[in-house]
């Protein structure tokens, strides 16, 4: 096992090619199109099921027990739910997030005449009309409405050139990259981690080390409605590690600069041998990091042991300041957490004895002995 250099070049130019494809869940086709031809021009082998969600496989010497990594491709977004009188759309969100970070945004709408622009508006907007009105509006997604840049003045003219109810509204990333490597973008959440998975897979089709099992690399597309891994798992997964974003914000322990580790989510622990197995891959290769609590937070994970799943599930996180609104990360927290996916794909399965969906109680593990080493060989993974 080495620590492999992690292209930031080349992840960044990710990152700024998958921010500028709208993919709010349920309009990921195109998303799938792309990530698909990049992992072909990697010459990593994939699958993709009938929705579009992605299974590419990294090939090891050993079939089994083998594990996963999973990012989603789908974002927040919004859905037209009502033309107005006024000409305008009346918005209901798609994923949970709040209508305070959806003010102001400009977005297109796909409708099935065609994509159009527009802005997202609190219903009373203009100070020289409504004054301290503004600010006493309540923040709700009943208080919000789309200003169409068409030349229209009533529903029936919405109607006339398109527009009906149920169509797709994608909200604008603005995308920006400081002299001091922080990234400020919408919907950072989960195209940087998709970003950071992908620079970790050409770091490893670049290199000479090996794979002692088979990794599947997992793109889902509706992570953000709570489904996401639930169908795309092979049935022979042990063990799968989660990607997604680490809220900074007070009362949290997330790295800034490197990956976090979740401890939980709202679903409850993540497993504690794969969770210390990765600790120690960053402790062992000088990888920040820090550990965390995410008591409002479901991934894809929760979703993959939801399904009926018997596995164990982490989840490592870039950082993200804001998240589901405004999102700030940095290329070192990017970095960061490439490079520890790199490691895990080299080590050797958390326990061997894990290819077997049942056994017996001899080599089972015991948490409160010695936390394991797991850059070496353990007598008790089954080896």
């Amino acid at each position: 096992m080495k620590a492999l250099p992690i292209d930031a070049d080349y992840m960044m130019d990710q990152l700024h090619r998958l921010l500028a494809i709208p993919s709010p869940c349920g309009f990921t086709d195109r998303i799938v199109h792309v990530v698909a031809e990049e992992l072909d021009a990697l010459e990593v082998p994939f699958e993709l099921t009938r929705r579009g969600a992605i299974r590419a496989d990294l090939k090891g010497e050993r079939s089994s027990p083998d594990r996963g990594i999973v990012a989603h491709l789908d974002t927040i977004g919004a859905m037209v739910r009502a033309l107005l009188p006024n000409g305008r759309l009346a918005l209901a969100p798609i994923g949970t997030w709040s209508a305070r970070f959806a003010e102001g945004g400009r977005v297109t709408i796909f409708t099935d005449a065609g994509e159009f622009r527009g802005t997202v508006l609190p219903l009373k907007a203009s100070g020289h009309r409504y004054g301290d009105e503004i600010d006493a509006q309540p923040v709700s997604w009943d208080n919000l409405e789309v200003r169409v840049d068409e030349l229209v003045a009533d529903d029936a003219e919405l109607r006339r050139i398109g527009f009906h109810v149920g169509d797709i509204v994608a909200f604008d990333p603005n995308p920006e990259l400081t002299r001091t490597g922080f990234v400020n973008s919408r919907h950072l959440d989960n195209k940087a981690g998709v970003a950071a998975l992908l620079a970790a897979a050409r770091a490893l089709k670049r290199s000479d080390a090996p794979i002692p099992v088979d990794c599947h690399l997992l793109f889902t597309i509706s992570e953000e409605v709570g489904s996401g891994a639930s169908a795309v798992l092979h049935g022979d997964v042990a063990e799968l590690v989660a990607i997604d974003n680490a809220t900074n914000a007070p009362g949290q322990y997330s790295s800034e600069q490197g990956v976090t580790i979740a401890m939980m989510d709202s679903t409850g622990p993540f497993d504690w041998h794969l969770t210390h197995k990765l600790i120690q891959l960053c402790t062992e290769f000088g990888i920040t990091h820090e550990r965390d609590v995410f008591r409002t937070y479901r991934c894809d994970a929760a979703s993959a042991i939801e399904a009926g799943n018997d596995i164990r599930t982490a989840l490592v996180c870039f950082a993200a300041d804001g998240s589901h609104g405004y999102e700030r990360t940095h290329v070192n927290s990017l970095v960061s957490l490439a490079q520890l996916l790199t490691l895990y794909v080299q080590s050797p399965p958390t326990f061997y004895r894990d290819r077997e969906p049942l056994g017996p109680l001899e080599g089972f593990p015991m948490q409160d002995r010695e936390i394991f080493r797991w850059l070496g060989d353990d007598p008790r993974s089954g080896t």
